[in-house]
């Protein structure tokens, strides 16, 4: 813990900076354009590497020295901060220099993921991977509750060029950190040894590695939870639109949110606070699961505030958790000289139904479900959800929980997935 610490504690720092460079340029382009398409276009560009691009930059974080890896994509990211520094400060930005920015962000972004990952395995003994994987969980929320108040309180004095200037920095902290590193290289596996001489072979070797045949439970895990990713993304991003729908307040709106910010970082916090006392990992990752479809049905039934409070407080809390554990498991289970790929491949299936998942929510709930609530069809449901607005998203949300908790039993069913800690 003493030597992974301080990476852990700069790559949060500099993800803390990023974000605050993402709320002040959010603020500073809905300003002057009054307009949220932009911001969305942006978070879509920033997402197109990882999607398409993981295999590749899996392989370059099994064969480079992964501290350069990792230094290459902060290195990287922080370029396209000044870039877009420059263009602010110049007065001659326009909207596609963010829109190309992102992009690049992207880029080094997925470079650096898989590396960062693979990392930790080199570092940290088995036994307490599951405790590091937690504090890696709490950056996102940690950012999420941190970020909003610091960039509010930067952008009122020093402007968007200014919040930049601080994310630069944190940037700089972070490739120094990992720079004074001591990273060893992965000794070469049986497994990696006979994917040498054929380049395409390499390539794919993470993707070899999760179809052999030995391995097939731990790629039907990686399915399943891909297919929750699916179901869930859509849906959570709907939590402004539906708590305003229901609420009628900003300040309830705002309260919700941080609520919501402090479970995922409640659930990350437990493993890296307590640790994993059971020692198997996929029951508590399956019971993460189907505890959250519960949760996802409580989220779409909730009418009063606090009971809203304590659903998307739950709703968060399971998924860290879940995310540190099944990192831990692969961790274990992969050659060390593999992971780079396989990290890669995974991410990549988890990104992949996104977008897809965002265009199938909106089409739902903005022509078929918000619509429906008041018609006579939906004497039904109106029970369940009622008949005001948001009731539309809330049936969706009850719809979605169903969905997991079925998949869930099933995985929970299997005698392969739920020994895979064993396999």
């Amino acid at each position: 813990m003493r030597r992974v610490l301080p990476l852990l504690l700069t790559q949060i720092f500099s993800l803390i900076g990023s974000r605050m460079t993402g709320i002040a340029v959010g603020i500073h382009i809905f300003q002057d354009t009054g307009n949220a398409a932009p911001l969305l276009l942006a978070a879509f560009f920033a997402e197109i590497p990882g999607m398409v691009g993981g295999t590749f930059t899996g392989l370059l974080a099994d064969r480079w020295d992964r501290r350069y890896v990792m230094i290459l994509g902060d290195a990287g990211q922080a370029l396209g901060t000044l870039i877009l520094m420059i263009s602010f400060v110049s007065g001659a930005f326009e909207l596609w220099h963010l829109y190309a920015v992102m992009l690049l962000q992207g880029i080094f972004a997925t470079i650096q993921a898989p590396a960062s990952t693979a990392v930790i395995t080199l570092l940290v003994p088995d036994n307490s991977r599951d405790r590091v994987n937690g504090i890696r969980e709490m950056g996102f929320p940690l950012a999420g509750v941190i970020a909003p108040t610091l960039a509010g309180l930067l952008y009122a004095v020093v402007d968007v060029a200014g919040v930049m200037g601080f994310d630069l920095f944190t940037f700089g902290v972070a490739v120094l950190v990992v720079g004074l590193m001591h990273i060893p290289r992965p000794p070469q596996s049986a497994e990696d040894e006979a994917l040498r001489g054929n380049f395409r072979r390499e390539l794919l070797g993470g993707w070899h590695y999760l179809t052999a045949r030995q391995h097939r439970p731990l790629l039907i895990t990686v399915i399943y939870i891909s297919f929750i990713f699916f179901l869930i993304n859509g849906p959570l991003e709907l939590a402004i639109p539906y708590i305003l729908s229901l609420t009628d307040s900003e300040s309830l709106l705002e309260i919700l949110l941080a609520v919501m910010n402090l479970g995922a970082l409640a659930g990350a916090a437990s493993i890296a606070v307590i640790g994993n006392r059971a020692r198997r990992r996929m029951p508590i990752i399956l019971v993460c699961y189907l505890s959250l479809g519960v949760l996802m049905l409580l989220y779409g039934v909730a009418r009063h505030p606090i009971v809203l409070g304590m659903a998307l407080f739950g709703v968060l809390f399971p998924l860290p958790l879940a995310g540190a554990l099944f990192t831990s498991m692969l961790q274990a289970k992969t050659p060390p000289d593999l992971q780079g790929r396989v990290f890669a491949i995974t991410g990549q299936m988890f990104m992949l139904m996104t977008p897809f998942s965002f265009l199938i929510t909106a089409a739902l709930v903005d022509h078929a479900l918000e619509p429906a609530v008041h018609r006579s069809g939906w004497d039904l449901v109106a029970p369940l959800v009622g008949r005001e607005d948001g009731s539309g998203m809330g049936l969706l949300l009850i719809v979605v929980g169903v969905i997991i908790l079925i998949t869930s039993a099933a995985a929970s069913a299997s005698p392969r997935i739920r020994g895979l800690d064993n396999a």
